[in-house]
């Protein structure tokens, strides 16, 4: 058999350490990852291999040559283009026609055995035979379920924590028969796990898994590639370390001078002719590579230095990467997560901060203090985007700094020219944070229309409205006077979606931000007559007929936010009475705590009550969502107000579609099957809910958390409009909100949130998949468990949090807190 190693890839988030070399030729422990790979091959017998290059691929063929040196038969197959992973081992297909083939990653470390896996194939007569790993987290990878015998039933790649169902996932080891290049397109960009694999899946060809009882890390961030030299030196790696082990778990190469006066705490490594003088100390986990000089007085921990580096007098590296040929001059210090490029000089008494990415060929000064990346990077942070866009705390996490960074990146995703609009709420801080976002979107070649204080579905508006490419917006965190949101809009005014966050998170890890000339500095304009413009459209759109005659009286709050722009406006074209509290903006308190939440809402309940009101809206402080209160001057739950707004726009609407969460109460199939309508179940992820609004069939949506989605005048969330939809609906039905609210059967659903770490919420899943054996499931958004008597449970780990959260639904409260438990349990137990 012979094996292919892909070896094309650019490995853009180990950057600057792959800025001026392939990713293949990074050092483990001073061998490169891909000589680590080609050892392993040929231990296994594969001496016959092809190699496809691509990115700085010279270096490649240069280093390794024909393979003589490791008693080897490498060939190279060459992408003029990137042409994926199918796609490059179909350009060596000439090499690979005669027989079943081995494919495998040139840069991820592994030790599989690769002749079990050979035989597995063999025996189960499979076409395409997967390496699968069990990982604490599988967002970076393909997940995959397989039956008893191995067989793949199921797989996704690179999910979101809403769609993970296992914790098996893809290692990019294949075995493969020489037929399966018959579904690989020659010459275009074609990917196994997203392109071939789910059609030779769908077709029912064999495909098996190999579930491998092996070390395998897939070194693609700076933290697995510290984490990889520590598992080798530790000896969790069936692969050899070169050198002598002098004392346990120090070795020490070929050649290397290590002073009687160095302290040696391992495990650890120091290369070939290696200097170490005295009164060094090298702690756990620190590598050295080839002629590297230490100084008398260092410190070094968990330091990863390659080549010819020179350490000097004093110098502290903890945590460190140190690119070859770059020298740390004394009393420098350079804390953990740091990456130093090759060739650089880090002067005497520099400081570089925690997480500080060095780009080669650069010099940082003798005693400054680097605080942030002296240029390009790619830092790749896991939580740039929350579910809210990018929070933080106000000059804690959310500087005007950070503002900066964010919007140049933002900027660099668009065309120069393209026009974006920017809002904020009452806060003062978010004020600041949108005049630092302002210059920067206009010095990157990016004009500006500033609406100044707004509500969010008014920037939403008029970035649909515009000819714009996108928008900002930024508002005090709900709940959290502290904190600050920043919310980035596409040219539909929807949040972005997670591929575009992804992209703007790569651009701003990399901070490759596109600045423009002078000539080419943009305008800053403030457009007028948006909120009269607003009005009109939502009035014309929106079905307001028979309001007047109704002769209505409500009662509406504010909540000192920006809805009370608008309202003015709105309400004296509406037809209806209308008392109004908290009417104007209060800079001080631009949000509520829940405490304040609860004794407004009891106030405006009592208003309504006390005026004989028809009912009572409280809006939220960016007049995003909405709080209803009936004519009673009770409070209606979120739960229940999403079904009452169901049943009135069903009821009138009689036909089409409605878009939910999976979260939401199946009472809701119940309303709409009455009325005729049905259900599209979509994921609790905003970008979903919003994609599936616009879609023409779709009549209403609503997220179950105050939110709704009025499709008939815009596909995002906004309150102003929902509230101007539920006035006509109540005019024209002429029931109160209470009688509404008791024609719908009461629903039984409780909600848990169990705390589970990170690295287990992968496991949590799959034994959820496993414990649901033989009962229909639904991935959707987690895993949906749906019992036989019709009772269900939904399963979804949090993105941002440590947490699992639950949903049961039963016949009754018991029925529920009984299947509530029976999970809660099985989910702690395999979070434990």
């Amino acid at each position: 058999m012979k094996a292919v190693v892909m070896a094309g890839g650019e490995g853009t988030r180990l950057r600057p350490m792959t800025a001026n070399q392939p990713k293949p030729l990074l050092p483990l422990v001073n061998r490169p990852i891909m000589e680590h790979v080609l050892r392993l091959l040929k231990r296994h017998g594969f001496d016959e291999t092809v190699v496809t290059v691509q990115f700085l691929a010279a270096l490649i063929r240069n280093y390794f040559g024909d393979g003589e040196e490791l008693g080897m038969s490498l060939s190279y197959a060459t992408e003029e283009v990137p042409l994926g992973t199918a796609g490059s081992v179909k350009n060596a297909e000439e090499a690979l026609r005669d027989d079943r083939f081995l494919v495998i990653s040139g840069d991820a470390l592994t030790d599989i055995d690769l002749t079990d896996m050979v035989r597995f194939h063999r025996e189960n007569g499979a076409l395409v035979t997967i390496g699968l790993k069990r990982v604490p987290n599988p967002l970076e990878f393909g997940i995959i379920i397989v039956d008893e015998r191995g067989r793949i039933q199921r797989f996704l790649e690179k999910p979101t924590w809403g769609q993970v169902f296992s914790d098996t996932v893809n290692t990019g080891i294949y075995v493969m028969e020489p037929e399966v290049l018959d579904h690989v397109a020659a010459g275009e960009s074609v990917d196994w796990s997203g392109d071939v694999f789910p059609r030779l899946l769908a077709a029912g060809a064999p495909l098996y898994g190999y579930v491998a009882d092996c070390y395998w890390e897939d070194v693609g961030t700076h933290e697995s590639y510290l984490k990889a030299q520590a598992d080798m030196l530790s000896g969790l790696v069936d692969l050899p370390v070169d050198g002598f082990e002098v004392s346990p778990g120090v070795f020490v190469a070929e050649g290397a001078e290590v002073d009687a006066e160095a302290v040696l705490k391992g495990p650890l490594y120091i290369g070939d002719y290696a200097k170490v003088e005295a009164g060094v100390e090298l702690r756990e986990f620190t590598v050295l590579g080839s002629n590297v000089v230490v100084k008398e007085g260092a410190f070094l921990h968990r330091a990863v230095v390659h080549d010819n580096v020179f350490v000097g007098p004093a110098v502290n590296l903890r945590g460190c990467v140190i690119g070859k040929n770059t020298d740390i001059m004394a009393g420098a210090r350079v804390e953990e997560g740091a990456v130093v490029g090759d060739e650089c000089v880090i002067e005497a008494e520099a400081y570089l901060s925690n997480g500080v990415k060095v780009y080669p060929f650069k010099t940082v000064e003798a005693g400054a203090v680097v605080n942030t990346s002296v240029i390009w990077e790619s830092r790749g942070q896991r939580n740039l985007f929350g579910p809210r866009g990018v929070s933080g705390l106000i000059n804690v996490e959310i500087t005007p700094e950070l503002a900066v960074r964010l919007a140049s990146a933002y900027a660099t995703t668009l065309k120069k020219g393209t026009a974006v609009v920017t809002g904020r709420d009452a806060s003062r801080a978010a004020r600041t944070l949108k005049r630092a976002v302002i210059s920067a979107l206009t010095a990157s070649a990016i004009d500006v229309q500033d609406l100044e204080a707004c509500a969010l579905p008014l920037a939403r508006f008029e970035t649909a409205r515009e000819d714009c490419g996108g928008g900002i917006y930024i508002r005090t965190t709900a709940g959290d006077p502290q904190g600050v949101d920043i919310l980035f809009l596409d040219e539909d005014g929807a949040d972005l979606s997670q591929a575009a966050q992804r992209k703007l998170d790569r651009v701003y890890g990399r901070q490759e931000f596109r600045r423009a000339f002078p000539g080419e500095i943009a305008e800053l304009t403030y457009p007028a007559r948006v909120v009269e413009t607003y009005t009109r459209d939502l009035l014309r759109l929106v079905d307001g007929t028979g309001v007047r005659e109704a002769g209505l009286k409500l009662v509406l709050d504010c909540a000192g936010g920006t809805a009370s722009l608008v309202l003015p406006t709105l309400l004296g074209k509406v037809g209806v009475d209308v008392l109004t509290r908290n009417a104007k903006l209060d800079e001080a308190n631009p949000t509520e705590t829940l405490a304040e939440r609860m004794r407004d809402l009891q106030r405006l309940g009592e208003l309504v009550s006390s005026s004989r009101a028809a009912f009572g809206v409280r809006f939220d402080p960016v007049g995003e969502r909405i709080t209803l209160v009936d004519e009673n001057g009770a409070l209606i739950s979120d739960d229940r107000a999403l079904l009452v707004m169901l049943d009135l726009v069903a009821a009138e609407r009689r036909g089409g579609l409605v878009a939910l969460p999976v979260t939401t109460t199946r009472v809701a199939e119940q309303v709409c099957r009455f009325h005729g309508v049905r259900v599209r179940w979509v994921s609790t992820s905003q970008d979903d809910l919003t994609r599936a609004a616009a879609d023409p069939d779709v009549i209403f949506a609503a997220d179950g958390r105050g939110g709704f989605l009025m499709p008939e005048f815009s596909s995002t969330v906004d309150g102003i409009a929902a509230f101007v939809r539920l006035v006509g609906l109540v005019a024209r039905t002429r029931l109160t909100l209470s009688q509404i609210d008791r024609r719908i059967p009461e629903a039984h659903l409780l909600r848990r949130s169990v705390p589970t770490p990170w690295a287990a919420k992968g496991s949590v899943m799959r034994t959820v998949v496993e414990a649901a054996d033989g009962r229909t499931i639904d991935t959707t958004d987690g895993v949906r468990v749906v019992e036989d008597d019709g009772r269900w449970v939904l399963v979804l780990p949090d993105p941002s949090d440590a947490v699992t959260h639950l949903w049961a639904e039963g016949p009754d409260a018991d029925a529920a807190q009984e299947l509530l438990e029976e999970w809660g349990a099985v989910v702690e137990r395999a979070g434990t």
